[in-house]
């Protein structure tokens, strides 16, 4: 596992604590009103996914529009 992959789980993950925590200690309720926190969640639930998939949308959209990732084959 990289650290790339390895950083985007563990970030992921304390998205996802985070607002749990503001759930259930600051009263931040994620299903009684639309709110802006659905937004972090999906965040969340993205980082974590990519870390075990390897797979990112927004990779995929900075990729179309011409970034690259600055990655060359002798860097360790």
């Amino acid at each position: 596992m990289t650290i790339e992959r390895l950083i985007r789980i563990i970030v992921g993950s304390l998205i996802l604590v985070s607002l749990t925590l503001a759930h259930i200690y600051n009263g931040a309720n994620l299903f009684s009103t639309p709110t802006w926190l659905w937004f972090t969640a999906f965040i969340g639930i993205n980082l974590l996914q990519s870390g075990f998939t390897q797979w990112c949308l927004m990779e995929k959209f900075l990729k179309l529009f011409g970034f690259n990732c600055g990655c060359h084959d002798d860097d360790i």
